[in-house]
């Protein structure tokens, strides 16, 4: 009896897990979702992240307080912490400028090869052996990005475009390993996150002061605060909520895994919602380079599958 409810218990904390890991990914790929319509109405980026960010940090602060976390940091943190944030503001700027040039669930889904930038900034920095799987999945992925880049039309994706969201995934891939190789690999990761975005915040007061100016819906589409709300509270707050609790349930590769659901989710809202095209030869390009990088995450746990499987066809001796 006793070992029939940890058995219970233990697939209930699986389901979870993996129900936690949709969500985050599937919130992550609503930033098109809510960025569209405000460019709709004429707010450009650096506003729409001013104000994304500007919420997800009182989400973050709110967070910090109910997990009975400080905000107190050291002063040598404070360099390695304002260098992740322009890190990070710089992929959020370059992905969201991006959607200005080409159909969003297509930048989304491009900025996917952001592992594979991680694995070769490790295996070139830091010695990481680079194994043929590896090769495999960078192949799939730039094949997928090269359908990407040319539609069935004939039409060419912007270079402009596609430049932005390789920069985009590169400033991103930098983050990650930042975060991973420096001593704030120690730090909560909501503490991090919310130093993050509040340094990173910096670079958008600072371009909307120099530029335009700050942009805010006019008083006849006030609805449109909401977006910007969704905006600081679904791709950042629930999406990190989730992708934190997931972890400590199925592990990070499960959770990694799942995060294919980004992109997929991003291009089902920008053809669903958007009319974006969605071409065999998109789909084909998608389906790569999803494929791709779920292989490479997944690859340390194929050994064990793969020696499970063999076990359930015996060799029979002759």
């Amino acid at each position: 009896m006793a070992l029939g409810r940890l058995q219970y218990h233990k697939m209930s904390q699986q389901v979870k897990g993996y129900a936690l890991g949709a969500v985050a990914a599937a919130t992550y790929g609503m930033n098109p979702l809510f960025a569209l319509p405000l460019y709709g109405i004429g707010m450009e980026a650096d506003s729409v992240l001013l104000f994304r960010y500007i919420f997800g940090i009182i989400a973050l602060a709110v967070m910090l307080k109910m997990r009975g976390h400080n905000f107190a940091i050291e002063r040598r943190d404070i360099i390695p912490l304002a260098a992740l944030g322009l890190l990070f503001s710089l992929s959020s700027l370059t992905l969201f400028e991006s959607y200005n040039y080409m159909d969003a669930g297509i930048a989304s889904t491009i900025l996917f090869v952001y592992p594979l930038m991680v694995a070769g900034i490790m295996a070139c920095l830091f010695g990481e052996r680079i194994t043929w799987l590896t090769v495999v999945c960078l192949a799939g992925a730039l094949g997928g990005i090269a359908l990407l880049y040319q539609g069935d039309s004939g039409a060419m994706l912007s270079l402009t475009g596609t430049a932005l969201v390789l920069a985009s995934a590169l400033s991103y891939a930098i983050y990650i390993v930042g975060v991973n190789r420096s001593r704030l690999s120690t730090m909560p990761t909501l503490k991090i996150t919310f130093y993050v975005l509040l340094f990173g915040s910096l670079l958008f007061v600072v371009r909307t002061t120099c530029l335009s100016g700050i942009q805010v819906p006019p008083a006849e589409k006030w609805y449109m605060w909401g977006c910007l709300l969704a905006l600081g509270l679904l791709p950042t707050a629930v999406s990190l909520i989730c992708t934190t609790a997931a972890i400590q349930y199925v592990g990070s590769t499960p959770t990694a895994i799942l995060g294919a659901l980004e992109p997929a989710t991003a291009v089902l809202f920008g053809v669903t919602i958007f009319g974006e095209a969605l071409t065999l030869r998109l789909a084909i390009g998608l389906l790569l380079i999803i494929g791709a990088v779920t292989l490479m995450v997944a690859a340390p746990g194929l050994p064990p599958l793969l020696m499970r499987l063999r076990k359930m066809f015996p060799r029979h001796r002759r």
